[in-house]
């Protein structure tokens, strides 16, 4: 993999985002040049700065504060030639995409086609990675869900400005690999966790982390049966990786998530019992839209990529509770 990414150069959208700042870190380390893009709406500089530690600056990385709408000729220079882009940025938790319902739609819709179009012009051969997300199938009627599954998803609701923004995202993808062959590859991303998750982004693992440090209630929407199916941030970025990697995934879209899956209760107990936390778990009304259940079916990433995930739920817990409490 080294190979590959040591020669090129990369645009990351969304840099400092949770998973956008392990990304970079990855990238780095395997020798690519790298360029991130970020205008901290929910990205945080603590997730980056230490890219910029005094003399230990890394020299092939460079930082623009802009928002990734933007025509990409507006914040790039002229002569920059750009091999693959991964475009992440985008509010992803509930509370922030419904608190930025505007930015989310046109990050996920016009920054994704400006992308494209920037691409296409400049280096047509370049690759394109666009995170999606396991929102498009919304509240799903089969399970686990394929990559085939065209997804059961409220287009006027309180979550469509992020669900209906993600499908429409793919559907600006699609348009660029069938009418100006490009290399397009879509990760539909489900539930991911691990270090650097903004503690107060409404998510469901740094709710009850915080909550269940502080002794306060730990706060379950509903009965607390819905399931999710929650994947290490490491494998993640490994799946990310091989996505915009690897020759055959050209035009593909490939699911990664952990196939683990695991009731809100089970969540909320787990975490509970590694932090021998005094809390007591608290009922309240579901949120509109919110699905039943969640769980990928990964045979096209085993197949395509070879990839699946390794760290597993409880030790992915423990590392994230590790880098929560220093």
């Amino acid at each position: 993999m080294q190979k590959y990414f040591e020669k090129q150069t990369v645009l990351v959208t969304g840099a400092a985002g949770f998973v956008g700042s392990h990304l970079v870190d990855k990238l780095l380390e395997l020798r690519a040049t790298v360029i991130g893009v970020d205008n901290f709406i929910t990205g945080r500089k603590e997730n980056i700065a230490h890219l910029f530690a005094g003399e230990s600056t890394v020299k092939n990385f460079a930082f623009l504060e802009t928002d990734a709408t933007a025509p990409p000729a507006s914040y790039l220079d002229e002569d920059a030639k750009i091999d693959l882009i991964f475009h992440l940025a985008s509010p992803a938790s509930p509370p922030r995409y419904q608190e930025f319902p505007v930015e989310t739609y046109l990050i996920n819709s016009l920054g994704t086609h400006h992308l494209l179009d920037y691409l296409h012009t400049t280096n047509p051969q370049g690759r394109f990675v666009y995170a999606s997300s396991s929102e498009i199938y919304g509240d799903p009627d089969i399970h686990p869900q394929t990559e085939g599954y065209w997804g059961n998803v409220n287009p006027n609701g309180v979550r469509s400005c992020y669900d209906e923004s993600k499908r429409l995202g793919e559907t600006i993808c699609g348009v660029f690999a069938r009418d100006f062959k490009m290399d397009v590859r879509i990760a539909r991303i489900f539930n991911t966790y691990g270090p650097r998750m903004d503690p107060a982004d409404g998510r469901v693992i740094p709710n009850f982390i915080q909550q269940a440090l502080k002794n306060q209630p730990m706060t379950v929407y509903g009965e607390g049966d819905q399931t999710r199916s929650y994947c290490y941030v490491d494998d993640l970025v490994d799946g990310l990786l091989r996505l915009g990697n690897m020759d055959q995934a050209k035009s593909e879209t490939i699911n990664l998530g952990n196939p683990d899956e695991y009731s809100i209760n089970e969540t909320a107990k787990m975490i509970k019992t590694l932090l021998k936390s005094e809390s007591k778990i608290i009922f309240q009304n579901l949120p509109e839209d919110d699905p039943a259940r969640r769980k990928p079916d990964i045979s096209k990433a085993k197949k395509l990529l070879g990839w699946y995930p390794r760290v597993t739920f409880k030790e992915g817990l423990e590392k994230t509770i590790l880098q929560t409490q220093t």
